[in-house]
């Protein structure tokens, strides 16, 4: 297939799935004579998840290659919806399930490669692992070490830490869009901004290239250990969580450095209003960090989503400012 540049205008990302009226009857038979990928009806979504709650998603599609998945999106009716699903590190599952065919890519969409000084990583690569590889070539994306996800998931959100973000070193992204055109993506396309991109609807990424710094090999792996000993030190790494809930009111991430402000950031603000180790049912804004949503060990999708809404509601009334969730929220409650 020809790969072309994406000349759509893209809209702000939202998840677009079909009105809960097209599946007022079982969905019927959506696979084609020649896929290659494993479908899966009616697949569980709690167990892919960090916080291990939500319901069934109607259908659940692993694609064998890139190929394969655009054959797919191709030959799938333009009423059902469709959602990409990562490591499950940055959402929650509603209890409802998803009416839609999540895609979940798999062992031939995780290869990191770096040449010429830059790395290109598939989409179903972890952040941490790409940070490793990367660090071994004497390329500087020590940033994405503490990052929970994959590289999929860490451009759609521009995902960043310490001051730096995913765009800073973005170059450009291999993608599917939900007619099943392989395209390339650049940053004009993606229209990079805090924890968001405007990736169209049903787009899948498959893959994505970036240009970083150069640095010591044993520097950058000895700054990654740094990390690690920090982010273990403040964050609640033994718990269910999906990392930091709300984005930060300043609109941008900590810096990690000594001169970093926290008058707006989410956890200061959560604590300010005495939130911190707030419960409802199974669901806990964690004691050793405010912003980080945990379950810890009978929450329902309903009970995190609820805490989650009552913080926001607090922190308005306490400070007047109003928190913007950083995890995204999907299916039907």
């Amino acid at each position: 297939m020809t790969r072309q540049r994406s000349t759509c205008l893209l809209a702000a990302w939202k998840i677009d799935l079909p009105a809960k009226e097209s599946y007022a009857k079982p969905m019927t038979d959506i696979s084609f004579p020649d896929m290659r990928g494993k479908l899966t009806q009616n697949r569980p979504l709690a167990d892919l998840t960090w916080l291990r709650v939500g319901g069934p998603a109607d259908y659940f599609y692993q694609p064998a290659d890139a190929d394969d998945l655009a054959a797919f999106l191709k030959a799938l009716p333009r009423d059902v919806g469709v959602m990409p699903m990562g490591v499950g590190s940055n959402v929650i599952v509603r209890d409802g399930g998803l009416r839609a065919v999540v895609i979940r890519l798999g062992r031939g969409f995780n290869t990191i490669s770096c040449e010429d000084g830059t790395v290109t990583a598939g989409a179903a690569a972890l952040d941490a692992h790409v940070a490793r590889k990367a660090a071994d070539a004497g390329l500087d994306l020590t940033f994405l070490r503490t990052i929970p996800g994959s590289i999929g998931g860490a451009v759609r959100m521009n995902a960043g830490c310490y001051g730096t973000y995913t765009a800073d070193y973005f170059v450009s992204a291999e993608a599917i869009t939900r007619d099943g055109e392989q395209v390339t993506l650049g940053p004009d396309d993606l229209k990079f901004a805090y924890r968001q991109t405007a990736l169209p609807d049903g787009c899948v990424i498959t893959s994505a290239t970036f240009a970083p710094p150069q640095g010591d090999a044993d520097a950058l792996h000895a700054r990654m250990e740094e990390q690690l000993r920090k982010r273990d030190e403040t964050q609640p790494t033994k718990d269910r969580s999906a990392g930091s809930t709300f984005r930060n009111p300043a609109g941008f991430s900590s810096t990690g450095q000594a001169d970093d402000r926290h008058d707006l950031k989410a956890w200061k603000v959560i604590d300010d209003a005495g939130l911190r180790g707030a419960t409802l049912g199974g669901a806990q804004m964690s004691p050793k960090h405010p912003n980080f949503l945990i379950n810890t060990g009978s929450a329902t999708a309903a009970d995190l989503e609820a805490l989650g809404e009552l913080v926001r509601k607090k922190v308005y009334d306490s400070s007047g400012i109003t928190l913007e969730w950083e995890i995204m929220r999907i299916g039907e409650k």
